[in-house]
């Protein structure tokens, strides 16, 4: 167990809220305007600075037919982490050395975290670890990259113990460094799944509420992953008591997660918040950082976190055949985000909340981007978080829907120009 020093709450004298950006919402537990702006206070104030790390980690779990859309292809999905943060640092007009993956529908998140960060005006640090390839730009390698990346959770021995235990150090040292608040994002195919398989292992059910990239995620498959890799471990419920953080993701997790949660855990001993941009790998995280400190100190950890992720995902409900009437509370209306950080938060026994941008695609020019208004790809890459950020900083939705579809146009155009370079045909 780790201890964390005492963190004041000002709570009480805080000034009112001015409230959130258009289109924004908040879920989890309810915030008072004081507890509302005491979270927003250091995001909004700009001359501060933040910092965006975005972590790039790697599963076989990813290779399972049907359970990730973040490429059509178990060959695709080994480089959409790469291809991702290349969009992300370098942006659609130029040429990048790895292209998106397909996508059965909608584009990467990547293309909305991107135009985000410009609006922000915010430089991205990228990490790797246990990726397939070699980046092709600078990034800050977290071990040594011959490890490749974990097992499928289904097998039960995703890592060695002794590469969690280092990871996690790792992160914790990078977290204990920080000197501004960080928002925190991670692209990682088939991390929706070994974010469930941890959640479970801590005895949660959550096999209802977790999504991923697919428009209807593959909820059978998924828990039979899961269900087989904690049973091969020796995690079912029935049969072990609740397993350290550490051992559960040796068992069942990816290599993102011990990185977050150690980065997680060190940012909060620097007293620095941190935004975690996404959805149910954030929540994962979370968890195993409050399963790793004292039960007394959780809501000191905890009061400093918040979860930052998209419109779609977050109000994307339960289908009522998969609800168990006693463990919704009916006045949540069934989404399935707001659920999961409130089941979370009371297994440990902390107030946990989330931000949801106010960004839709209604309006747009372009069908991939409309997609996801019809529930494909959801979140990814910071999507979420950096929208909101954006919003809080004076960009309007549909200033960020202008800027998304100027930058589906330049990305066509590259894609174009690419294809027929390749062909031997001269570019107009």
């Amino acid at each position: 167990m780790v201890l964390l020093p005492s963190i004041p709450s000002d709570l009480e004298t805080a000034p009112a809220c001015s409230g959130l950006p258009p289109g924004c919402k908040t879920f989890g537990s309810e915030l008072s305007s004081a507890e509302l702006n005491h979270w927003l206070k250091p995001w909004r104030d700009r001359p501060l600075g933040l910092s965006l790390l975005l972590v790039l980690a790697g599963s076989r779990t990813a290779e399972v037919e049907g359970i990730s859309a973040a490429g059509l292809t178990a060959a695709s999905r080994r480089y959409t982490a790469v291809a991702d943060a290349e969009l992300l640092l370098h942006g659609p007009k130029r040429l990048r050395q790895w292209p998106l993956p397909p996508l059965a529908a909608g584009v990467s998140p990547a293309l909305i975290s991107y135009v985000a960060a410009q609006s922000i005006g915010i430089d991205p640090l990228v990490a790797a670890v246990g990726l397939p390839i070699s980046p092709p730009f600078p990034h800050l390698r977290l071990e040594a990259s011959g490890l490749g990346p974990a097992a499928c959770l289904s097998t039960g021995q995703a890592m060695d113990q002794a590469r969690v235990d280092a990871l996690w150090k790792r992160g914790w040292a990078i977290g204990r460094g920080l000197r501004r608040p960080l928002v925190l994002a991670e692209c990682v195919p088939g991390g929706t799944t070994t974010a469930q398989a941890v959640l479970s292992g801590f005895g949660l059910s959550v096999a209802d509420l977790v999504s991923g990239s697919v428009h209807k995620p593959p909820r059978a498959l998924k828990q039979e992953l899961v269900d087989r890799g904690l049973r091969l471990a020796g995690l079912a419920s029935h049969s072990h008591r609740t397993p350290t953080p550490q051992r559960l993701i040796a068992a069942v997790g990816d290599p993102f997660q011990p990185v977050a949660a150690g980065l997680l855990m060190g940012a909060r001993v620097a007293q620095q918040p941190v935004l975690l941009a996404g959805g149910s790998q954030m929540l994962a995280v979370l968890a195993l950082a409050l399963a790793a400190v004292e039960p007394d100190q959780r809501q000191d950890l905890a009061r400093g976190v918040t979860i930052g992720t998209t419109a779609w995902l977050a109000s994307e409900v339960i289908p009522s055949q998969d609800i168990a009437s006693e463990a919704i509370d009916s006045d949540v209306n069934r989404a399935s985000m707001a659920c999961l950080v409130n089941r979370v938060g009371d297994h440990f026994g902390v107030r946990l909340f989330g931000l949801a941008a106010g960004l839709h695609f209604h309006g747009s020019r372009h069908q991939a981007l409309r997609d996801y208004e019809l529930g494909h790809v959801k979140e990814g890459v910071g999507a979420g978080a950096l929208a909101f950020l954006a919003q809080l900083y004076g960009s309007s939705s549909d200033h960020l829907v202008v800027a998304c579809d100027q930058a589906m146009d330049q990305l066509q155009d590259a894609s174009a120009s690419a294809a027929s370079a390749s062909a031997g045909i001269s570019s107009p």
